[in-house]
């Protein structure tokens, strides 16, 4: 009978993962940025369209560009660390970092018709 074939690593040696396996984990990483909140707006992250990519790598790696809302927020120390800090608790994440973007400016077409009928805005 023949040997299976193991999985592919990366140069550490740890396992790669798969397209199925990084959807998955890409999954895993919204589903962990929808429980950080903007502490002045009663949705999270992701809903609220600070997130703009949210990119996985073949070896885990998780790279997260977001905006906030105004370069003058008074969040802007703290949330996207907070942001990053969510992420890594992610038991398959070997790594995750944080870039924050102003291009393109944030405005409220990033914002879903559902989170603007929450707010009022619409």
């Amino acid at each position: 009978m023949p040997e299976p074939i193991p999985p592919p690593t990366s140069d550490t040696g740890a396992k790669t993962l798969n397209p199925i396996e990084k959807t998955l984990l890409e999954n895993e990483v919204i589903d962990m940025l929808r429980t950080v909140f903007d502490p002045e707006i009663p949705v999270n992250v992701y809903d609220l369209g600070l997130i703009y990519e949210v990119n996985v790598s073949d070896k885990a790696e998780v790279h997260v560009v977001m905006t906030l809302t105004t370069p003058n927020c008074p969040v802007a120390d703290i949330l996207p660390q907070e942001v990053e800090d969510r992420v890594r608790l992610i038991p398959r994440v070997r790594s995750a970092w944080v870039e924050l973007t102003w291009d393109p400016p944030f405005t409220l077409d990033r914002v879903s018709d559902e989170v603007k009928l929450m707010l009022g805005l619409l």
